[in-house]
């Protein structure tokens, strides 16, 4: 089974708790991490804006991605979110069968 992190930016911590308990409790993803005061530059409707946002790290699989990315759109704040998924191609065997264990797309 092919595992991916799925990085997610967020406008807060409570929002990243939010779509993280939403993702968990659906088994959408094994796990995630929230990380705090990550600042964002980027273009958005014709100017570059500065922001603070929060990053949400997901465990999960390449299958479940596609229900995740729904789930997750369903939920977030922003018009575009970003939401991108990342191969992991090694890892701790027990961690990634953990994963397999814990994810029910």
């Amino acid at each position: 089974m092919e595992h991916i992190f799925v990085y997610v930016t967020a406008s807060s911590r409570q929002e990243a708790e939010t779509i993280s308990e939403a993702i968990i409790r659906e088994r959408l993803a094994a796990c995630t991490n929230i990380i705090e005061d990550m600042s964002a530059l980027f273009w958005w409707e014709g100017a570059v804006q500065k922001e603070m946002e929060v990053v949400l790290v997901a465990k999960t699989t390449a299958d479940a991605f596609p229900h995740l990315s729904t789930r997750i759109k369903e939920i977030h704040s922003y018009d575009c979110p970003c939401i991108v998924g990342l191969p992991i191609t090694m890892g701790n065997a027990d961690y990634l069968k953990w994963i397999d264990e814990e994810v029910r797309p």
